[in-house]
């Protein structure tokens, strides 16, 4: 982000360390428990390199399969292309590939590794629903995940809950399946017991994991917003999507929804969201907070 336009965001970038920091103590913790569940140090990394390894690498294709999304040339999006031509231009940044979901959900997302590697991709619902300038403020904002490199950080991020899941798995089944043995076998009453406690301890792990996860996803979204609207110059634009995409959301039916959830924590605008105690478990801020932060920058920028 050196010779970018889009400022670092130091709070994204300490909140981005603590996250990393914690997740790889996490990883350590699920190796010691596959050795302790008779696994081979050797199987052991290979496994948790292998899981590291392809959520880094693959990530972004994965999402974009998920998503049901294509890369687009400029002669098939020209509009679209032309809109992150422009922002490109105004971060003074690499352009990322651009992608379209063909999906009726508004909503839009960034992918990637990297910068080198990175993918913004917007539905062709919100394509269908938001007016250029709208569009324009939205694609700034995914341009500022990019520009901080929080989605690689995000990927990894979940990468570990569904590691901790699997343990979690393989211990139950272990438990279930060696519970019938002679019970006067305390070596083999012991081995349960182990199973036992690596579930509950994989539990806790991708629990924390999950809450880690949420924690950084809620800030970098209004980091996002922050960098994006101070880009384009005009938060109101930023708000109004907001507000537009949050509105349509609730016309699209919730089975359709349901099946996007598990990309909550990449879009622009949750697919689903809930208000209350479960806000520590959402991807993104409250609508009002993101409303309200892009109002203080509007009047910041008007000298206020």
């Amino acid at each position: 982000m050196a010779d970018s336009n889009i400022r670092p965001d130091h709070g994204l970038s300490v909140r981005m360390m603590i996250t990393v920091v914690g997740l790889m103590f996490l990883y350590i913790i699920i190796a010691v428990v596959m050795i302790q569940l008779g696994i081979s140090i050797v199987v052991t990394s290979i496994f948790c390199g292998a899981m590291l390894y392809g959520q880094y690498f693959f990530s972004g294709k994965i999402a974009m399969f998920s998503m049901h999304a294509h890369e687009v040339t400029p002669e098939e999006e020209p509009e679209l292309h032309k809109i992150v031509d422009h922002l490109c231009q105004l971060a003074n940044m690499k352009k990322p590939k651009v992608g379209v979901a063909e999906m009726d959900l508004p909503n839009a997302f960034a992918t990637g590794r990297n910068p080198n590697h990175a993918v913004v991709c917007v539905t062709r619902g919100i394509m269908h629903r938001l007016s250029s300038d709208e569009l324009e403020a939205v694609l700034a904002h995914e341009i500022s995940h990019v520009a901080h490199r929080d989605v690689a950080v995000m990927t990894v991020a979940s990468g570990v809950g569904m590691l901790a899941g699997l343990v979690s798995r393989m211990a139950m089944w272990g438990a279930m399946l060696g519970g019938g043995g002679n019970s006067n076998n305390n070596n083999g009453e012991n081995i349960v017991l182990l199973e036992i406690a690596t579930m509950l301890v994989s539990m806790v792990i991708g629990f924390v994991a999950f809450l880690l996860t949420m924690s950084l996803s809620r800030y970098r979204e209004l980091a996002a917003d922050r960098s994006g609207a101070i880009l384009i110059g005009k938060p109101q634009l930023l708000a109004s999507a907001l507000v537009h995409i949050t509105g349509d959301m609730g016309k699209i039916p919730r089975t359709d929804l349901r099946k996007a959830e598990g990309m909550n924590a990449f879009f622009f605008a949750p697919a689903l969201s809930g208000g209350g105690a479960s806000a520590l478990f959402s991807t993104h801020p409250s609508l009002q907070k993101r409303l309200d932060q892009l109002n203080k920058i509007e009047r910041e920028l008007n000298g206020q």
